[in-house]
């Protein structure tokens, strides 16, 4: 499938404004990312990684995320065991368990590639609990949300020919039937 710049940002400009009005997010929250780049251009997850829409996707990402102080956590593919590529100050800052590897394009993926590529200071970490993300491409992002998990579901739920997907999350509710909340 053929898939322009302008039009894929604006797409997923879009995605992400509806999934951050759901969301309620604030300074410091962290967004997770997991996206299959062969999905988006039509082909099967993990068989058709294309570097230059990652590097769309990471660019897009970052410049609705960073001014409004909210970091990214790019997730990679089953090959890293999902670990995910931050900035190493919020690795540091939320005590996130740096591990030892590069994101190739066959292990990580190309948004993983594209995060380090784009990133200051990026390190991968095995896990985060994060308080939303985008799901592109049906790579599983659930285990890296916080609970309680929410579905968001943005205006367009494809994005190139990948499925999307979102999730927020909220406090639980506790207390039973005598309790009350906000």
């Amino acid at each position: 499938m053929e898939v322009t710049k302008d039009s894929f940002k604006q797409q997923l400009t879009e995605m992400v404004s509806d999934i951050l009005s759901e969301a309620n997010l604030k300074a410091g929250d962290l967004f997770v990312l997991g996206c299959s780049t062969s999905e988006i251009v039509g082909g099967h997850i993990g068989k058709n990684s294309n570097a230059e829409i990652g590097q769309w996707v990471i660019e897009t990402l970052k410049e609705q995320l960073d001014p409004l102080g909210i970091s990214l956590a790019v997730q990679g593919c089953e090959h890293l065991n999902r670990a995910l590529v931050v900035e190493r100050s919020v690795a540091e800052k939320k005590d996130f368990e740096i591990v030892s590897v590069i994101p190739a394009l066959h292990a990580g993926g190309a948004c993983s590639v594209a995060a380090f590529d784009q990133f200051s200071d990026p390190v991968e970490v095995e896990h985060v609990v994060a308080q939303a993300g985008i799901d592109i491409g049906d790579t599983a992002i659930g285990m890296h949300v916080k609970h309680v998990q929410v579905p968001v579901r943005p205006r367009s739920n494809t994005l190139g020919s990948a499925h999307v997907t979102a999730l927020r999350s909220r406090p639980k509710y506790i207390g039973g039937p005598r309790a009350q909340y906000e």
